[in-house]
């Protein structure tokens, strides 16, 4: 059974995201660089000024999960696991052939729907719980009574993942008791971390171990499954675009090998493409939300303490006055410039800055590009007959396509035994 805590650290999830389940309206508040609204009994700071954005993120930037636990002892401990532990290049690269093994997963099943229409949304990855609206986060008065049956829902589904978590941790130490070979992935790390026992101040937990797992799961799966659809909605709909990656994909890894990990900083032009992609559709719109613990001045606004700050990065990103021509999508604006994805300029900053800012950048940018290279390399990308390319969005915690690609692959490889 999961313990409360646990139950409070996916429900962290839920309530977070209705809070930035908004619409592309209020996406469009760029006009002014803070704008306040009253939503409920929460008061909601908008900041579409990437000097603020400075000042909240980096300046002023003071649960069990990473991603929504208050700055203090047990989130820079949960910070250490991941930096340093989880989520290093060390053992990214230690967990390559799983990755790379369901990517194969993958392109086996494309390859299977040859001249058919397939839908890349759902092969990819999808999810339609996380940022949907509860008006009872507005009135909490009225929580109890869950007039949607949304915390019905989430706790049903929060007691699915904490058996599925249960099964697989108690396979993995049956196995080990059994002396089974030890398995290298996160899994390990993490278990070997609660088996450490963290410190005396902030010990690490199974609880911890699965909040971790959760925010693998819901945080990273979704974000990047999304961003590679939206990378190849973008090229698909510039064929010049898609002319230029393919080439430089034959160049680097040629018609007779498949992609690898190891090609991937070879590869300059896709490259330009994951960024532009990112500015234009950033994963999370509104990033993070934040949350003063005291009421304080930023940019001679008073943010009272409890609100809740949202950085519209989707409006930064098209900002005009940062941006050559903001809504067309060009890859080349990346080529040899200085834009990367440390958070350090806050024109772009697609995984957030600050002490938040993503823990799984590694990871992140190279199942990403893993994905999108693979998929552009092994297919020739068409529409069905009929159809138009929609590039429209929808907003919600995460950044979706409003509708999902449906588009007929066609293989390019040399040799069938590719694809397999």
């Amino acid at each position: 059974m999961a313990s409360y805590s646990y139950y409070n650290t996916f429900f962290s999830w839920q309530f977070q995201a209705h809070y930035t389940n908004i619409d592309q309206t209020w996406l469009a508040f760029a006009i002014s660089v803070v704008t306040f609204l009253r939503l409920g009994n929460t008061l909601v700071v908008v900041v579409t000024s990437p000097s603020l954005a400075r000042e909240f993120l980096k300046d002023h930037d003071g649960g069990n999960d990473i991603a929504w636990s208050p700055y203090g002892p047990q989130w820079r401990m949960l910070r250490k696991v991941c930096v340093l532990k989880m989520l290093s290049n060390t053992t990214v690269d230690s967990v390559y052939e799983l990755r790379r093994k369901q990517l194969r997963e993958t392109v086996g099943y494309f390859y299977s729907r040859v001249g058919l229409a397939v839908n890349v949304g759902d092969c990819i990855g999808d999810d339609g719980v996380l940022g949907k609206q509860n008006v009872l986060d507005f009135y909490p008065g009225l929580a109890r009574f869950d007039l949607q049956g949304v915390e019905k829902h989430m706790a049903r589904l929060a007691r699915r993942f904490d058996g599925i978590f249960e099964k697989v941790i108690d396979q993995r130490l049956r196995m080990e008791k059994e002396g089974a070979k030890k398995s290298i992935d996160v899994l390990t790390f993490l278990l070997k971390m609660k088996d450490e026992g963290g410190d005396s101040k902030t010990p690490f937990t199974m609880t911890h171990v699965k909040a971790l797992l959760m925010d693998m799961v819901v945080g990273g799966s979704d974000t990047s499954s999304n961003t590679v659809e939206f990378a190849l909605a973008e090229i698909m709909h510039k064929p010049e675009v898609m002319k230029k990656a393919q080439q430089e994909l034959e160049a680097v890894v040629g018609k007779q090998n498949i992609v690898e990990e190891s090609h991937i900083h070879k590869l300059p032009y896709l490259q330009a493409v994951m960024k532009e992609t990112l500015r234009l559709h950033p994963a999370l719109p509104l990033l993070v939300p934040h949350c003063p613990s005291e009421t304080c001045t930023v940019g001679g606004y008073t943010i009272p303490k409890g609100s809740r700050i949202f950085v519209n990065v989707w409006a930064i990103h098209r900002d005009p006055s940062i941006w050559e021509n903001p809504l067309e999508f060009d890859p080349k604006r990346f080529l040899n410039s200085k834009w990367d994805h440390s958070g350090n300029d806050f024109n772009y900053f697609p995984f957030v800055s600050g002490r938040r800012i993503c823990a799984g950048i590694a990871m992140a940018e190279r199942m990403v590009m893993h994905s999108l290279a693979t998929l552009v390399h092994s297919f020739d990308w068409t529409l069905p007959q009929g159809q138009k390319l929609d590039l429209s969005e929808k907003f919600g915690i995460v950044l979706k396509k409003k509708m999902p690609l449906v588009a007929i692959p066609t293989p390019r490889l040399s040799d069938p035994a590719l694809y397999e």
